[in-house]
């Protein structure tokens, strides 16, 4: 890691700890007390109006280095339970290098796909329940159920 990703995780984990936070309760509250030293003149509110823009201002980038190192983080996690579930489509593991255009159509694929489970999920519900209970359990299904089984007797479903 550079000097730069080295100086930003450090930062980041200070800023977010509990001493940092009370360490700015603490200036704030001495620059309150400090107000009547002062006649609460336009300098006395310049000092705290500065200090806090300046702070703001350097968080912005600190906060998105944080971010985007936690985004690629989670993208590579992502991707790696995609890549490891039998089923699961491999294109979809770099999805966030397409384009917005190809991102809508897989989007609207994605959205008919699920507009399409929600029916065949209302229609069980609409069946009575006998009628459910006398149809056979579907292979795929009873193969799901034997490969979940697998995966809790601690076999991988993969070297089979």
């Amino acid at each position: 890691m550079d000097w730069h990703g080295k100086f930003a995780k450090s930062a980041a984990r200070w800023t977010g700890n509990a001493s940092c936070f009370g360490l700015a309760v603490l200036i704030v509250v001495v620059w309150l007390v400090s107000g009547p030293m002062f006649g609460f003149s336009d300098t006395w509110q310049l000092v705290i109006n500065t200090g806090t823009t300046i702070i703001t201002f350097l968080m912005v980038f600190l906060i998105q280095n944080t971010q985007n190192r936690d985004t690629e983080a989670m993208q590579i996690k992502l991707d790696e339970l995609i890549r490891a579930t039998r089923l699961a489509e491999n294109t979809l593991l770099d999805l966030e290098e397409l384009d917005q255009a190809e991102l809508d159509r897989m989007r609207k694929r994605y959205e008919e796909l699920a507009r399409m489970a929600r029916e065949q999920s209302e229609a069980r519900q609409r069946e009575p329940a006998r009628e459910h209970l006398r149809r056979p359990h579907s292979p795929r299904r009873d193969e799901h159920r034997q490969a979940s089984h697998d995966d809790a007797d601690g076999k991988d479903p993969h070297t089979q």
